[in-house]
């Protein structure tokens, strides 16, 4: 499989960050049949629930917006059923931007465009890293100590990826 190409540094094992992809297409199926025992009768009953409520809530109250707005989007809603792969939630995703949308208005002002984008670069090789199981800081301190002395064509081995 594509994912057992990503080494861990100096180990030649897979990258913790490659494992996960592989673990998750194992357990898909299995995942698939608990959300169709369990979380389709949910679902069925929600739907119902939200089918009842809607013309008893008042035109224009929060509640009715949240009513109107899931029943428009019932169809990817209930998407979930259809793939055991997917993730019921988006929390590593929220978890993993968390910083970049607190730094947000601290780095509104990178003193330029070509150190915003520097920024952006830096932040995605710290992220990368972290991902694969190393400590960000770590690495970075290794990077830097290493850069000055490794020649172009080695470049590649500084990547947290290496």
């Amino acid at each position: 499989m594509f994912f057992h190409l990503t080494i861990h540094a100096g180990t030649g094992q897979p990258a913790p960050v490659s494992r996960t992809p592989c673990r998750s297409a194992r357990a898909a199926a299995a995942r698939l049949r608990e959300r169709r025992k369990h979380l389709a009768p949910r679902l069925v009953a929600f739907k119902q629930w939200l089918d009842d409520l809607q013309p008893k809530a008042l035109g224009n109250s929060g509640l009715r917006r949240a009513v109107d707005y899931t029943r428009r989007r019932w169809e990817a809603l209930v998407r979930i059923l259809d793939e055991g792969a997917w993730p019921i939630d988006n929390n590593p995703i929220e978890n993993a931007i968390r910083p970049i949308a607190v730094g947000r208005k601290n780095w509104l002002f990178a003193g330029s465009e070509s150190a915003g984008r520097r920024a952006a670069a830096l932040m995605s090789l710290l992220a990368t890293a972290k991902a694969n199981g190393l400590e960000p800081h770590a690495w970075l301190t290794d990077v830097l100590t290493r850069l000055p002395t490794t020649k172009d064509r080695d470049i590649d081995s500084l990547l947290p990826l290496a």
